[in-house]
This record gives C-alpha cells, sequence and structure tokens, in this order.
C-alpha cells in the first residue's frame, strides 16, 4: 500500500515523525507537509502565491517534501505532480491537540484528510490530545497504524473520511477503540488586549473550551474515557429537512 503522509503542525514536528515510522510497518511512506506551523487554517488554499517543494532529511536520509503552503496545498500538490501514481490511502497527522466537536471545522489536520477524500484519496485523521510537542506521539501512531491497515476492509463511502482521536496515556492504559459520532463541545472565545513595544494596541485569541461531551458514542467522551475515538466524518452540508419549507421561495420574485 502506498501511503501519503501531511499534517498541519509541520514537517519538522514529532507526530508527523511518529506516524510516518509506524506506517512504513504497513506500506511505502511519502510525506509531503507544510514547512511551518499550519493549525487551525482549515481548508485555505494558497491561489496568489508560488508552491515551492523542498526535499528534508531526516534521521540521515530524505524524510519527504516541505512545501509552503497549507495542508490542503501539501495534499493537492502531492497528488497532482509529486507523486508518479494516487496513493492507496493518505493520513493525516499525528495533530498535537485534539480534534474533537466543533474543533472539526477549524482543523488543517482533519481539511487535509478531507481534501484528499474529495480528490477520490480513501484518508483519515489522526490526533493527540496534547497539545505539549513533547508529549508521546507513539501510542497514537501504532493505533493509527492499525487502523490503516484495515482501513480498505471498511468499506467506506467515498465521500467520508476517519477521523482518528487519541487519549494522551501510555499505550498499555488506553482501553481500546470507539466508533463515535461528533459531539457539540467548543470554545468560548475571548480576545485578549494588549500593548506591543511601541504601545499600539493589538489583539490574542483566547478563550475556555467547554467540554460537555460524556458519553461514549461522542468522540470527546470517548477520548476522555481512555478510547482512541474513530469517528466517520463527510462533507455533505446540506439540510435536507429545510428543503420542503424552503420552497415557499419560489413563489417569490421582485419587479
Amino acid at each position: 500500500m502506498n501511503i501519503l503522509v501531511t499534517n498541519d503542525d509541520g514537517i519538522d514536528s514529532a507526530g508527523i515523525f511518529a506516524l510516518a515510522q509506524a506506517l512504513a510497518k504497513v506500506g511505502s511512506v511519502t510525506v509531503v507537509a507544510p514547512d511551518r506551523q499550519q493549525s487551525a487554517v482549515g481548508h485555505a488554499l494558497t491561489v496568489s502565491d508560488p508552491l515551492r517543494a523542498t526535499k528534508v532529511r531526516r534521521e540521515g536520509g530524505v524524510f519527504g517534501y516541505a512545501i509552503n503552503g497549507t495542508p490542503a496545498d501539501c495534499v493537492k500538490l502531492a497528488v497532482c505532480s509529486l507523486l508518479s501514481e494516487p496513493p492507496d490511502l493518505l493520513v493525516s497527522g499525528i495533530n498535537h491537540g485534539s480534534n474533537t466537536s466543533k474543533n472539526i471545522l477549524y482543523s488543517g489536520t482533519v481539511s487535509a484528510a478531507s481534501e484528499g477524500m474529495m480528490m477520490g484519496v480513501p484518508s483519515m485523521a489522526v490526533s493527540l490530545d496534547s497539545l505539549d510537542h513533547r508529549a508521546d506521539a507513539k501510542p497514537a501512531a501504532e493505533y493509527a497504524a492499525l487502523i490503516a491497515s484495515r482501513f480498505h476492509s471498511f468499506s467506506i463511502p467515498k465521500d467520508t473520511i476517519l477521523n482518528v482521536n487519541v487519549p494522551n496515556i501510555p499505550l498499555e492504559e488506553i482501553k481500546g477503540i470507539r466508533v463515535t459520532s461528533q459531539g457539540t463541545s467548543g470554545w468560548e472565545d475571548a480576545y485578549e488586549r494588549r500593548k506591543d513595544p511601541m504601545g499600539r494596541e493589538y489583539f490574542w485569541l483566547s478563550g475556555q473550551y467547554n467540554s460537555i461531551d460524556n458519553g461514549l458514542d461522542t468522540d470527546e467522551g470517548a477520548m476522555k474515557a481512555g478510547y482512541v475515538s474513530v469517528t466517520p466524518v463527510r462533507y455533505r452540508l446540506t439540510n435536507d429537512e429545510m428543503l420542503s419549507p424552503l420552497e415557499a421561495l419560489h413563489t417569490l420574485r421582485l419587479g
């Protein structure tokens, strides 16, 4: 199996290195990732600047390509230009910080996987529940490799990715895997007013995360309980229940 690996934390992150090493036991790995931190960029694309692919060496050999763009850029460029043929699987991660509940919408990690899905590549995103870049990503990498090795046996629809979130605990303490739904937890946003050294005002995003999902059937709840959460996610946004009530708009016309 040919596996494309990307992320949003950048090609130098510990998470992507652990992931690439674990997936090498499953297939042939190619790494194409941003050359810098790109967290929370969502599904952004670079449209007015040139993209450059630079080979990166790590641990004595060529590790992959660093791209001066977003996670979605990396996937597009890899599939369209850098790879000789489309990969059999795309794995995005391992992100430092969970991507559950409403955070899915902002995540560059999840957006890279969704870009792969839209390009016809079976895809999954993997995140570790710790913002500390020194956290041990190996347990998450091992579970990612386990799921990747069985990915094609699940008959996942072409419009769906798997969003995997792993608790930040030792491998032997992880209770197993739970298949979950997206939760509803989210941030209560705030902006701190600050002054730069010249006395000019600026704002810094802060806030408090409200974790309200506790059931094992939700991504947040299962992860907090010590399980690896696996959520099938798709991006068809139409609210079908509103199609009929809104048909009254058919009678409206200006002029």
